[in-house]
């Protein structure tokens, strides 16, 4: 199994302990995180860790094809290192994000003369978890 430098290196981004760890981050955080969120868990690990570098950082990743940047959420940007194929959904409740299952048949149509590069769908509701605290 490749380790994260390996990754990194392999997509053209010279590994720094800062790229590392916020791919790290990414890769076991499955919260869809803002830079925020991202920030404020690893600066206490590296002092001189600004919100540039993490931004940065994840501008990087994005362009690199390693994580997805997502405009689900109204306020911020949350980051994604999941590539599937999967769709978010957003609770109005709660504002966590989920990852569901991408329909097995659920095809896009695009005109000959377009090039997709990406497609992202995003499902709006309640989560299991927040109907559950209402009954």
């Amino acid at each position: 199994m490749n380790t994260t430098s390996q990754i990194l290196e392999e997509h053209g981004i010279r590994p720094s302990v800062q790229r590392i760890q916020v791919y790290d981050y990414l890769l076991e955080h499955r919260t869809h995180p803002t830079v925020d969120e991202i920030f404020a868990a690893l600066a206490p690990q590296i002092p001189t860790l600004s919100k540039t570098t993490v931004y940065n950082t994840l501008t990087l990743l994005v362009e690199k094809g390693l994580v997805q940047e997502l405009n689900i959420d109204d306020k911020n940007l949350r980051y994604d290192a999941c590539m599937e194929a999967h769709i978010h959904f957003q609770c109005q409740r709660c504002g966590k994000i989920h990852d569901l299952p991408y329909p097995i048949g659920l095809n896009v149509v695009v005109p000959e003369n377009f090039a997709l590069h990406r497609s992202e769908i995003s499902c709006y509701g309640i989560c299991d978890a927040c109907q559950e605290q209402k009954h």
